[in-house]
């Protein structure tokens, strides 16, 4: 009697540790890809103790997590009428869409018990040509982002790059000619970037979106070019801006020696006070402009001294 006794718990407890009972719901093919306009079966299988009027119903979650029903009270909803039918508990697609990607839930109910499976739907869609955008010119020291991004694509393709014909690894650091790359490159957003690009980032680039829904796509080539900083340039036009500020205070300045500028008897110490005021400005313009100039005499200055 001790012996039955030992041998029913031990039974019992495997039962309960092995997850074994009477209500099951299970799917013969839990992942699923199918090609776009291709057709599939969702398979739903569940045990006898739901009983012979268990009820059976299929929901759908898509990926941006809105949910909604394919089957519900033993029929296809009226979205999915025309595409999918029902043979016991598993439905049948004719055709299946990019929206169709998601996962689906077989849910069984009976005998006062639930119990439900999931089935996780990729509908494979090759990418198209990619958008590729790359600035035309960057200052040399300057942050640089070129962008690459396909929305055609299922599953969500990824990207790599290429500079000159020549395919950047995404971990430059790794490889030993690409050592001195300073990059970042993310292969799942298409960003390309260069925290302070420099005159050997120059080039023609391109990218490619691939996954496994087809061959992969190449954007158009676009051309980067790295500039330094045209300090003759501005240069120059500091020294304009102080000619033409010290012409228009000799301008002032003359007039009212000759004459020229209107008097009024009565307001003889509020146009004092703008002349006066009017050179301070001119002054103070001036020194901003020489302030301005003798920075970037400086940052010329570090920057050779830094090499670029």
């Amino acid at each position: 009697m001790l012996v039955h006794s030992v041998l029913v718990s031990v039974t019992l407890f495997l039962w309960a540790a092995t997850g074994v009972n009477g209500y099951s719901v299970t799917t013969k093919n839990a992942e699923v890809q199918v090609r776009e306009n291709e057709g599939t079966d969702l398979t739903c299988t569940y045990s006898a103790d739901f009983g012979s009027e268990a009820r059976v119903e299929w929901k759908f979650k898509n990926l941006a997590g809105s949910q909604t029903y394919v089957v519900f009270n033993g029929q296809p909803t009226q979205t999915y009428s025309n595409r999918v039918t029902i043979y016991g508990s598993n439905i049948r697609f004719s055709k299946m869409t990019p929206k169709d990607t998601g996962v689906y839930d077989c849910e069984v109910s009976g005998n006062g018990q639930f119990g439900e499976t999931r089935v996780k739907v990729t509908v494979l869609v090759p990418p198209s040509m990619p958008v590729c955008r790359v600035p035309p010119t960057v200052t040399t020291g300057k942050t640089a982002r070129l962008s690459c991004h396909d929305n055609i694509g299922s599953p969500p393709p990824n990207y790599r790059w290429y500079k000159d014909g020549t395919l950047l690894p995404p971990d430059p650091s790794k490889i030993s000619g690409f050592k001195n790359a300073t990059y970042h490159l993310n292969t799942e957003n298409g960003n390309l970037e260069f925290p302070r690009v420099t005159k050997m980032d120059s080039g023609q680039y391109y990218c490619e979106a691939y996954n496994d829904a087809g061959p992969p796509q190449r954007s158009k080539e676009a051309k980067m070019q790295v500039r330094d900083v045209n300090t003759g340039g501005i240069v120059a036009g500091v020294i304009v801006a102080l000619l033409l500020l010290a012409l228009l205070g000799f301008g002032l300045w003359y007039a009212h020696k000759k004459g020229y500028l209107p008097i009024n008897q009565n307001r003889t110490w509020s146009t004092s006070l703008h002349h006066c005021m009017a050179v301070k400005m001119m002054m103070e313009n001036l020194n901003r402009s020489h302030h301005l100039w003798c920075s970037l005499q400086e940052e010329v200055n570090t920057g050779e001294h830094l090499g670029f």
